[in-house]
């Protein structure tokens, strides 16, 4: 049977989405930092794939001198490391941050998210929370050790999202083990949102309805719709490039796990 890599079939199946945006509109003492896109490891990774990659986040929000920042976020998740990256600078920003969940917080989105200040969901946001993925190949000895660095992920996680919720962390790892989606008022009753917002926002509905979730195992049906256009490859890449790309994600993502 055929190992799937979760990570790159949630990457391939996006890769045409018109959601993505990462974009940041600064307007005298606040800033609105759109975060609709996958969360990928490096930017040669955002260049095959499309995806926001730490360094061009963190450059951008340390550039901001504002008291206040709204994250606008529409994510289908990715790497957990590059969204940890995302999530620490966020906690070491001098401004007060709202999350604001307009379409899904989904995976590594759902811990970026931890380190607002205040989370408000669209009122047809969701969450979603799942235990770590990778793939690996090698003996038993391989195998362990990457059973125990999945378990330590997971335990962080875990950890982060009980230190937000108040939720048992049993109770985390039982979602997280069931791979749970969360209503907006799901979430603001298990303690992972601080409430509802009172109007949808203009663009969250249909942003998130372009993401395809299948990689997921439990992602709410999408309704039905148009198939997409075809995604043009960019105009460098020649098969030499694409090679090169496809063999440097395919090395990384053994040791870059997913959550």
């Amino acid at each position: 049977m055929p190992v799937r890599n979760r990570l790159i079939q949630l990457l391939a199946d996006n890769r045409g989405a018109q959601a993505r945006r990462f974009e940041i509109v600064a307007k005298d003492n606040e800033a609105e930092v759109f975060l609709y896109d996958a969360i990928v490891d490096d930017e040669l990774m955002a260049e095959w794939w499309g995806g926001v990659a730490p360094e061009s986040f963190v450059k951008a929000l340390r550039a901001l001198d504002v008291s206040t920042i709204h994250l606008r976020v529409n994510s289908p998740g990715g790497s957990v490391f590059a969204a940890r990256a995302i999530e620490q600078a966020l906690r070491d920003h001098k401004a007060r941050v709202v999350a604001h969940v307009d379409g899904f917080a989904a995976s590594a989105a759902s811990f970026i998210i931890m380190a607002a200040d205040e989370i408000v969901m669209g009122k047809g946001a969701m969450i979603m929370i799942h235990k770590a993925w990778t793939i690996a190949f090698g003996n038993a000895d391989d195998m362990g050790a990457t059973k125990d660095l999945l378990d330590k992920l997971d335990g962080t996680l875990v950890q982060t999202y009980a230190d937000r919720t108040g939720q048992s962390p049993k109770q985390i790892t039982d979602w997280m083990a069931a791979e749970t989606w969360f209503t907006a008022a799901e979430a603001v009753d298990n303690g992972f949102a601080d409430r509802v917002a009172e109007d949808a926002p203009k663009d969250g509905a249909s942003a998130q309805a372009a993401w395809n979730l299948s990689a997921y195992l439990a992602a709410p049906k999408p309704a039905a719709a148009a198939d997409p256009a075809p995604t043009p490859e960019p105009a460098h890449a020649t098969q030499d490039h694409r090679s090169r790309q496809q063999q440097r994600v395919r090395a990384m993502q053994l040791a870059h796990p997913i959550a």
